[in-house]
């Protein structure tokens, strides 16, 4: 009786073997399919069809002895769409999101180095970014927040120092800086600002200190006002470090 029973469970396990890598009758893939990495045979994939479309979550694998997951897929909707989270060999997210056709579609989020903080979050529209991609601080403070259309930056966007204070703010159209764009020191002062066509300065550009216009130049002559401007700033900020600095060595 055992000995039957034996032979029962080895005929049924090598009956499962070979019904992995199946073809149905039309040569779809049908059943559980895994894949191997060419050079080492290692196991690259596993996952599971259902007459040519993939159905439930695949795993994919790295090409290490651990055969770590570094991603899965989620087939789960049955739309031929896929819900991806990719890993890094620790087992930290690195990004996840939609795929459509193998392409991104709408909200990603990115995380920080080995963190579960959000770096990014992103939204695509075949494949493309579209609407406002906002990156953040490992602190969670927002660093940038930039609008696209069809992959190209379109309407505003800004950016902030680790403060959360405004560093720059500028309009794009067709990816080039279009209208006013304004550049301030981090702490929420106005340095200076002016307007661009077709990406190119034009016009009068203005230079601010403590928020009020000191000098105003044309676009050709502000590179040079621009070097004269940030020697002075520098100069005042060094100053002012060392005030500080005497401040604390009386206190002592």
């Amino acid at each position: 009786m055992k000995k039957y029973i034996i032979i029962l469970f080895l005929t049924i396990s090598a009956f499962a073997q070979d019904k992995i890598n199946q073809l149905d009758d039309q040569g779809n893939r049908h059943g559980l399919w895994k894949g191997t990495h060419k050079e080492t045979n290692r196991p690259r994939y596993e996952g599971t069809f259902n007459h040519g479309k993939e159905i439930g979550v695949f795993k994919y694998f790295d090409d290490t002895k651990a055969g770590t997951v570094i991603a899965t897929r989620d087939f789960s909707k049955g739309d031929g769409s896929c819900y991806a989270i990719f890993y890094d060999q620790k087992g930290n997210k690195v990004s996840e999101g939609k795929l459509v056709n193998k392409t991104p579609d709408g909200e990603w989020k990115y995380y920080h180095f080995e963190s579960k903080t959000i770096m990014s979050i992103e939204f695509y529209k075949d494949g493309k970014l579209e609407g406002n991609r906002k990156v953040f601080y490992k602190d969670g403070t927002i660093a940038e927040d930039t609008n696209y259309k069809a992959g190209i930056k379109e309407g505003t966007s800004k950016t902030y120092s680790d403060k959360g204070k405004l560093i720059d703010e500028h309009i794009y159209k067709n990816g080039q800086y279009e209208g006013l764009a304004s550049y301030y020191d981090g702490n929420g002062s106005k340095m200076y600002e002016g307007n661009y066509v077709n990406g190119k300065r034009v016009g009068n550009w203005k230079f601010f200190e403590n928020n009020k216009v000191i000098k105003e130049v044309k676009a050709a002559k502000f590179s040079k006002e621009l070097i004269k401007y940030e020697q002075r700033y520098t100069e005042k900020v060094t100053k002012t470090f060392e005030q500080v600095k005497k401040e604390q060595e009386k206190g002592k």
